[in-house]
């Protein structure tokens, strides 16, 4: 299955927290080959295929929505972070929080621009 617009917009809204996470343990977002490998397995756990044109523009807006995102009143411990995570289910993000649904909501925002 080809990635749709919300699924890019669920791609770079988990891409962002994981930069979230990053600077949280190490001060520094997410190097390039690990947001690569983070969004080939985002996108395999769902089944969707993304050209790497569109994956490459995806990774290089999750640091722009990533800073905004830090610059947030959001958590900025690693364990407050992973609370916006159903780890039961795995690395997926909890949709029911608000703190990510802003995030989506500024991930959507940012594809509508490129």
């Amino acid at each position: 299955m080809q990635v749709d617009d919300e699924a890019k917009a669920e791609l770079l809204c988990f891409l962002v927290m994981g930069h979230l996470v990053a600077i949280a343990r190490t001060g520094r977002q997410l190097r390039t080959d690990h947001l690569i490998e983070s969004s080939v397995l985002w996108l395999q756990s769902h089944g969707a295929e993304c050209d790497w044109l569109d994956r490459a523009k995806i990774v290089e807006a999750s640091r722009a929505v990533a800073r905004q995102a830090f610059a947030r009143p959001y958590p900025k411990d690693e364990a407050g972070l992973l609370k916006l995570f159903n780890l039961d289910a795995g690395w997926f993000l909890d949709y029911r929080s608000p703190i990510v649904q802003e995030i989506h909501a500024t991930a959507v925002a940012t594809l509508a621009k490129s």
